[in-house]
């Protein structure tokens, strides 16, 4: 059941990307590879000031989350990317991934609305621990279809100008659009998301309000009913005894 707390506490989308300092940390190593490939044009230590940033990065979150999953995380993606860089010898390699993975993710968010489970729900359902009592209402299910709409959108947007980019040989401007293409897009379908969420919520509400006001009015018919079916014992009583004082008489 959500209850307006709840609803007051919902995350806002500055904290579901992860805060300021979250945005700040994850373009960091980006910046770096483009500004190390650039002065030195060394794609080998552009790789490697990369990895730094990226663990350096990773230790201060474990550090302020006190866990090690950030770290691995926060590593992860900039490693299977400078190891394309790696590999195909070429600085722009350093962004196939991320643009792949946008064409990957885009296609699962349209496919999603397509079998009915929308992304944008489920997967806000799972982060906040909420039930999906929301796909029982269609009105609701349509909603979170838009905000996956808006998600794919975002992904398929990152992929075109990116991938156009990539094969113009533009790295810094590859750069620039994985910054600019990456959390201020991100807001819109966060914000997108966020109005799902309202309006699916706004909408249970009513209905379990209504549910709970006819469950009450249903308690007080039969309680009406019992008494009305239920003879009062003291009356039949008084009855009785009058009727045998006059037998007597």
């Amino acid at each position: 059941m959500t209850s307006a707390k709840t609803e007051e506490q919902q995350p806002t989308v500055l904290e579901q990307m992860g805060g300021v300092s979250g945005m700040l940390y994850s373009s960091l190593p980006v910046v770096v590879f483009v500004i190390v490939n650039f002065a030195a044009k060394n794609l080998m230590a552009a790789i490697i000031s990369a990895l730094a940033a990226a663990v350096v990065i990773g230790v201060i979150l474990a550090v302020r989350k006190g866990t090690v999953q950030p770290a691995i995380s926060a590593v992860f993606g900039v490693g299977i990317a400078a190891f394309i860089a790696y590999k195909t010898g070429e600085a722009k390699g350093f962004f196939l991934f991320g643009i792949w993975q946008s064409v990957v993710y885009g296609s699962a968010f349209l496919l999603s609305i397509i079998v009915r489970w929308p992304l944008a729900g489920v997967i806000w359902t799972f982060l906040n621990g909420r039930d999906r009592s929301w796909r029982a209402d269609k009105a609701s299910v349509r909603d979170y279809d838009v905000a996956t709409f808006v998600w794919a959108l975002v992904f398929f947007a990152r992929f075109v100008v990116q991938r156009w980019l990539y094969d113009e040989d533009q790295v810094g401007w590859l750069a620039v659009a994985r910054l600019a293409m990456g959390y201020p897009l991100m807001a819109i379908a966060l914000l997108a998301t966020v109005w799902a969420v309202r309006r699916a919520d706004k909408r249970l509400k009513a209905a379990e309000e209504a549910a709970a006001a006819t469950a009450a009015e249903k308690e007080v018919l039969d309680r009406t009913a019992d008494d009305l079916l239920t003879p009062d014992m003291d009356e039949l009583k008084r009855v009785d005894s009058e009727a045998r004082d006059k037998s007597r008489d």
